[in-house]
């Protein structure tokens, strides 16, 4: 009997293949423009995330106090980032309750500690320059990276209003995500301006999704430098004690 279900799960998952290619590929994503080394980046990053993400969308995985990591001081974060009274050891939690999200929006807004993890990069980047305005949704906003997203368009008065050009070629591998869309109304912000706010915010949540990524990997070249000594330590040492084995 479990010969028959693992054959049954590995021919689903044969068959699935192509269908979740087939997804992968259905939408093309611009390469997001990020550094985590950069402090000044990850720092803007974290001011629009709390400015505009953190009203609807919480990020229970990720404290208050490990903003100190990208070279904020705790008091910079309590008198800058800290707007309702939180605790620097806090998590980055909202107030709004699920049911009001769902009533609201649709859906309940996802919690974003790991979304870069979960979705990458390039996908948040895309998204979030992709939205257009779309009447027939609730919202009034739609995207060209998730359709019929529940999501409004949060950042629309510094991107401005974008809308779909049926007169372009629909095929999204032609170009970029935003090929297709066409800025009808300037926002505040130039589209560079935009789409380097953009970049800050995707840089930001990709430190998120992994905080200790960062000091990880320094630790693991260390790791390496000092096995690669021993390794020679060790050789010298077996040559010592069998030089005189025949």
């Amino acid at each position: 009997m479990s010969i028959i279900v693992v054959r049954s799960f590995l021919i689903g998952l044969l068959l699935s293949l192509p269908l979740a290619i087939q997804a992968a590929e259905s939408v093309h994503l611009d390469k997001a423009p990020i550094n985590p080394n950069n402090k000044a980046s990850l720092q803007r990053g974290a001011k629009v995330f709390v400015n505009y993400c953190l009203n609807c969308h919480s990020a229970d995985y990720m404290r208050y106090n490990r903003l100190t990591e990208i070279g904020l001081s705790e008091v910079q974060i309590a008198d800058n980032l800290m707007l309702a009274g939180e605790k620097i050891g806090d998590t980055m939690k909202v107030n709004m309750a699920k049911p009001d999200g769902n009533t609201w929006f649709g859906a309940a807004p996802p919690d974003l500690s790991v979304e870069a993890r979960a979705r990458s990069a390039d996908w948040l980047y895309s998204y979030m320059r992709g939205f257009y305005r779309d009447e027939s949704r609730q919202t009034g906003w739609n995207n060209v990276v998730f359709d019929k997203v529940a999501m409004p368009h949060v950042l629309w008065q510094l991107q401005g209003v974008q809308v779909l050009d049926t007169n372009l070629q629909s095929d999204q591998h032609a170009g970029s995500v935003t090929s297709r869309l066409v800025l009808d109304e300037p926002g505040r912000l130039s589209p560079r301006e935009y789409n380097a706010l953009v970049a800050d915010l995707v840089n930001y949540m990709v430190f998120m999704s992994e905080p200790a990524k960062h000091t990880r990997l320094h630790t693991g070249i260390y790791v390496l430098l000092f096995l690669g000594l021993l390794l020679v330590l060790t050789y010298f040492l077996k040559k010592e004690f069998w030089k005189d084995v025949e």
